[in-house]
């Protein structure tokens, strides 16, 4: 891959880190692409079990690259409407794909995330921010629509509707602290920290049990859009039960009684 850099800094642990630092990471079709691959790729391997999303050099993600972000994938051909659809949904789609990925992923934000950025952002389960960082809703501010990439959808959901409007309406910068005290963020930290930091929380991630991550990223996003409590409470109940027939149940219950760590195989 060219635009997406793939490590393992611990065991258990992918880290995906976007690679365009000359653009701050802006996207273009190609990065998209990859990062669908490589969502697919961590999806199907067992061993992860957990993400960190970040980019390289002083950015997080800019946006799209308005100096050409490319064709996605099979839009040759195509029409002014049926390319820009093609486009539009090949990028949206990330969203989606993020919150289907069975690990959870952690954005490790640094410097700017504007736009796509901010969505990939949103998209995330846990964003922990570098005091550099920045977050705006880039697309009103370039002549679009604010909603987009399922910006209007999730951010509402995690600061509030009165907030979202604002932020979507003006397309304003908001620094790290404002990030923080918003909750859009659950923690700022110095840049040569932002790294560690996450894998702080990746650490704590992995030593709980995969299948018990895997239903809990699963029902949290379900339960944002269960029409009742009681529906939501309903999804709890079912998972509960079939959490409780896996071996690590087992194994975490054994595990605890002889005052050790527990072994999970994910079985």
């Amino acid at each position: 891959m060219n635009t997406i850099l793939v490590s393992n800094p611990a065991p258990g642990v992918t880290q995906l880190t976007l690679n365009r630092p000359e653009r701050l990471n802006a996207m273009t079709h190609e990065l998209v692409e990859e990062l669908h691959q490589s969502l697919d790729a961590i999806a199907a391997d067992r061993s992860c079990r957990a993400v960190i999303l970040t980019g390289s050099g002083r950015g997080f993600c800019a946006g799209l690259d308005l100096k050409g972000a490319g064709a996605p994938p099979g839009a040759e051909g195509m029409g002014t409407a049926a390319g820009g659809m093609r486009s539009q949904q090949h990028i949206a789609r990330l969203v989606p794909h993020m919150r289907a990925t069975p690990q959870p992923i952690i954005a490790a934000v640094n410097g700017p995330a504007a736009g796509g950025g901010l969505a990939l952002a949103l998209a995330s389960d846990v964003r922990i921010a570098a005091t550099s960082a920045k977050f705006n809703v880039a697309f009103v501010r370039i002549g679009l629509s604010g909603c987009d990439i399922g910006v209007s959808w999730m951010l509402p959901r995690l600061v509030g509707a009165s907030r979202a409007h604002e932020l979507m309406l003006t397309g304003r910068i908001i620094d790290a602290d404002e990030a923080e005290r918003i909750g859009l963020v659950v923690r700022v930290v110095e840049d040569d920290a932002l790294l560690d930091s996450a894998l702080e929380t990746a650490d704590q991630i992995v030593a709980n049990s995969p299948f018990g991550v895997w239903m809990t990223k699963e029902v949290m996003w379900s339960n944002l859009e269960t029409a009742s409590q009681q529906a939501g409470i309903d999804l709890e109940n079912r998972t509960q039960i079939l959490a409780s027939t896996t071996g690590d149940m087992t194994e975490a219950v054994t595990a605890f009684l002889e005052k050790r760590p527990p072994v999970f195989k994910n079985a």
